[in-house]
């Protein structure tokens, strides 16, 4: 029986006793599984509760937030008066449909909240009350957090993003008993549900090594180099940090000048080379292109004194030297994504300082170059955490590729962490193959030197935009990189924000087209001019506030890829006789997409 023909009067039962009660002592069974294999990995010393981290940091928080409202009884009053004049409103109301009178809702989702989607908790007055009670709950801990008083802004945001994290953890959607759609479900398979689900859960706690790793997608359904990372191409250098990988021409002729991208080394470059309908560098060859891209390697404790300085020195600069030379040109247009691209504008400003213009210009995807509007990332960065950080990382030479992985789905738990434990959990369903959550559970590890260089002088300090931050004894100044920059933003980017990525537009002291993409961080850069979805906006130099920006700009239907496309061709018409990868002094290794990025963390 479906949603919409269920009556929604019907009482819950159990359809079958005999076979729930079976299923109930097969849900104890697989529990234990599940428990034995949290604590085999932590007897092995292998699981650091990375979601205990989180929680004692959001207590020592809110208990900040809890100590100034008890400080002042009156306003603490007045504050769990507004509370409970909410739940007598809400009673009121659920009296009255009770009785079959009309009741407005005293508290409605948001919209696009999937989470009470279902007709039943409209329809069934108990989970209707239930929806509304944590509706109200949770919005009432917002308030207290915006109304707190004498705390800094740094102590509210966090506040703000762990009662935010506390709400949806506890919403009634997540449980089984308040939930209507997993209780009816529950109730239908005799609890069957359950026992797939905890087999599942064991399966992916013993897969995490002790810690709960959530599976996003199918971890069968693909693997680099058979249905992903799919773009013809070999490896033409390496290094112990990268690999440089060129992308065989789709053309008879190609632009003079090479690009090269540097993709950010917290994940694996081949989220710009997923599928070749979706992949940029399939794009970027049938355009004319000769590309070329750095795989950065995924890191063990040996490389843990790699440092910021000797990424760029060993990865970028490098990078550009073979460019040059298998391609006998002198001038390259260069590409960074995300921290990557943060990396590139720190080289462009050495090489600025240094005087090597080989670089004729830079494309920056969602890249921050100024830290101060960088969003719910900041919550994991002040001077207590990042020692702390420093000090795991210490014991290995990296952090974890899943310390990186849980902050990063932390951002949007109601997207990446909740709506799969209850899928996988507690509906027993394996989640679909969806190449762009199988990247995103694909994670990498993280040098120590490089990763605490980067934090401090970025996140914390935000040195670089203000001219502080020094490499290899050069004093790095963004306003004397005079190369056009097309620096691209995302609309809903929870990584690094529009607000911010736009800030940042003001730290070059050449020509900067500023273009804002719609949907996030990954979406918004992988769409492909095919898929014909999303949209961007171009406007005048990016001055002033965003919004500001954004009233004037004019709105195109489609990607963004074509406009870039026009942006960089007017730099240089120039074209050349296709280039094969290689040459005689850099022979091909092997076949793109090489060896580095199939190391699993």
């Amino acid at each position: 029986m479906d949603d919409t023909t269920r009556n929604p009067d019907q009482s819950f039962t159990i359809r079958d006793p005999e076979a729930f009660a079976q299923n109930m002592a097969q849900l104890t069974e697989e529990g234990g599984k599940a428990f034995a294999a949290m604590f085999e990995g932590s007897e092995k010393g292998e699981a650091k509760l990375i979601f205990a981290e989180e929680m004692n940091h959001a207590a020592k928080t809110l208990s900040q937030i809890a100590e100034k409202w008890l400080s002042d009884p009156r306003k603490a009053m007045e504050a769990q008066n507004r509370l409970w004049s909410g739940y007598l409103t809400l009673w009121t109301q659920a009296l009255r449909r009770m009785a079959g009178e009309d009741a407005e809702p005293v508290a409605e989702p948001d919209r696009g909240d999937k989470r009470f989607a279902a007709p039943e908790w409209h329809r069934h007055p108990m989970f209707d009350f239930l929806k509304q009670a944590y509706l109200l709950t949770a919005r009432w801990a917002e308030t207290l957090v915006e109304e707190t008083q004498d705390i800094d802004e740094h102590t509210r945001h966090k506040a703000r993003f762990y009662v935010r994290q506390i709400a949806n953890a506890i919403s009634p959607s997540n449980f089984v008993l308040t939930n209507p759609e997993l209780l009816q479900e529950t109730l239908e398979s005799n609890g069957d549900n359950l026992v797939r689900g905890m087999k599942m859960l064991a399966e992916d706690i013993k897969l995490g090594k002790g810690e709960l790793k959530i599976r996003q997608s199918d971890p069968a359904g693909f693997e680099v180099g058979k249905n992903l990372a799919l773009s013809p191409g070999k490896v033409v250098f390496e290094n112990e940090l990268m690999q440089l990988i060129q992308y065989a021409p789709a053309t008879k002729t190609v632009y003079k000048r090479p690009f090269l991208m540097v993709p950010p080394w917290i994940n694996k470059f081949y989220i710009l080379d997923l599928r070749p309908e979706k992949s940029l560098f399939h794009w970027l060859v049938e355009q004319g292109h000769t590309v070329f891209c750095i795989s950065w390697v995924n890191p063990d404790g040996r490389l843990a004194r790699k440092s910021f300085e000797e990424y760029m020195k060993e990865g970028i600069l490098t990078a550009l030297d073979v460019v040059c030379d298998i391609t006998g040109e002198d001038k390259v247009n260069v590409g960074g994504y995300c921290v990557g691209g943060t990396l590139l504008a720190a080289t462009l400003a050495y090489l600025a300082e240094t005087g090597d213009t080989r670089f004729a210009s830079a494309t920056f995807l969602t890249t921050q170059v100024d830290f101060t509007h960088a969003g719910d990332l900041k919550v994991f960065v002040d001077e207590a955490q990042v020692r702390a950080v420093e000090e795991d990382m210490a014991d290995r030479g990296y952090l974890e590729g899943r310390r990186m992985a849980t902050a990063f789905n932390l951002l949007r738990s109601n997207d990446l962490i909740w709506p799969y434990v209850v899928n996988n959990y507690l509906r027993g369903r394996a989640p679909f193959p969806f190449d762009l959550l199988y990247w995103n559970s694909d994670s990498t590890h993280l040098p120590a030197a490089n990763h605490s260089f980067y934090l401090r002088n970025c996140y914390l300090e935000n040195r670089l935009s203000r001219g502080e931050m020094e490499i290899a004894g050069v004093r790095l100044d963004l306003k004397k990189v005079k190369i056009p920059v097309y620096n691209l933003a995302t609309k809903e980017d929870h990584i690094a924000p529009a607000k911010s990525v736009f800030l940042g537009s003001r730290c070059f002291g050449g020509p900067v087209r500023f273009v804002l993409a719609g949907s996030g961080h990954i979406a918004g850069v992988v769409n492909p001019p095919d898929k014909r979805k999303y949209q961007y906006w171009t406007g005048t130099k990016p001055a002033g506030e965003i919004d500001a920006w954004l009233a004037k700009a004019k709105e195109h239907p489609g990607s963004w890829w074509p406009d870039w496309q026009a942006w960089v061709s007017r730099l240089s018409k120039e074209q050349v006789k296709a280039r094969a990868p290689g040459n005689r002094k850099y022979k091909p290794i092997e076949d793109a997409p090489g060896r580095y990025v199939k190391v699993k963390s």
